[in-house]
């Protein structure tokens, strides 16, 4: 799906997170979806605090349904970078809907070769749901494309008073192997499908977001999301720096 592709390194540290960011940065011809930009190394920046960030944590859609636990995280956070305000990224809700189905159509069409001579080779969950999406209308997916140019627009203005917003990064902790469903808001609902609730909106215009580990007992830990405009990973990487120097974030090993 090139118009969804987004390198999500995994590290350690903050500081390997912004090496493996600035290492990954400059022009590559093979990329016909890459974004024009000047190279702009943040390793050096991480230092910079955060005194000067407006924070923000994120409200409506992303106060609903998700486990105690995603919100006590994000308030933990929000102690610790002096988060006081709440923004509403609108229609948060509609851009998790059409990310459903621009996804759905242009993932049957990456593999509708391979599902026609190699069906037995996919995932039977993941079969059934590039099946559905060959049955995508194309007005469908030229609405959600609509949508997505709009949405672009209103996140862009969002930014203008904010530089980074906080947000769950799943609605539960880590599932167990082999769990099929999960409960949102009382309801019980597929697993697959759902546990990207909270970072489809995001994911679905490109924007930058660093997620830091967040351990409030002897369980498993929880993600926070920490969301800037395009092209400002600078920002979140110093976020989570900061959270990392304080103790709030622990990096896993």
């Amino acid at each position: 799906m090139s118009s969804f592709d987004h390198l999500g390194p995994l590290a350690v540290s903050t500081m390997d997170l912004a090496l493996a960011y600035d290492a990954m940065q400059g022009p590559d011809p093979l990329d016909p979806m890459q974004t024009a930009q000047a190279t702009a190394p943040v390793a050096g920046l991480l230092g910079h605090g955060v005194g000067n960030l407006r924070i923000a944590v994120a409200g409506g859609f992303f106060t609903q349904g998700a486990a105690p636990e995603a919100y006590a995280a994000v308030h933990h956070v929000a102690e610790a970078l002096g988060a006081t305000t709440e923004v509403i990224i609108p229609e948060a809700a509609r851009a998790r809907a059409a990310a459903y189905v621009i996804t759905a159509a242009e993932g049957a069409a990456l593999h509708l070769d391979r599902l026609r001579t190699m069906p037995d080779a996919f995932d039977p969950d993941v079969r059934d749901r590039l099946i559905a999406g060959l049955a995508i209308p194309a007005h469908w997916v030229a609405r959600a494309q609509r949508f997505r140019r709009w949405y672009q627009g209103q996140v862009a203005s969002l930014f203008e008073t904010v530089d980074i917003v906080l947000a769950p990064a799943t609605p539960v902790r880590a599932p167990l192997l082999g769990q099929k469903s999960l409960e949102l808001g009382g309801v019980a609902v597929p697993l697959r499908p759902n546990l990207g609730l909270f970072t489809q909106p995001l994911s679905f215009v490109g924007l930058p977001v660093a997620v830091v580990t967040i351990r409030l007992d002897h369980g498993l830990p929880i993600g926070v999301q920490l969301i800037a405009a395009p092209l400002r990973e600078d920002l979140v990487l110093r976020a989570a720096y900061r959270l990392e120097q304080v103790g709030v974030a622990q990096m896993e090993r």
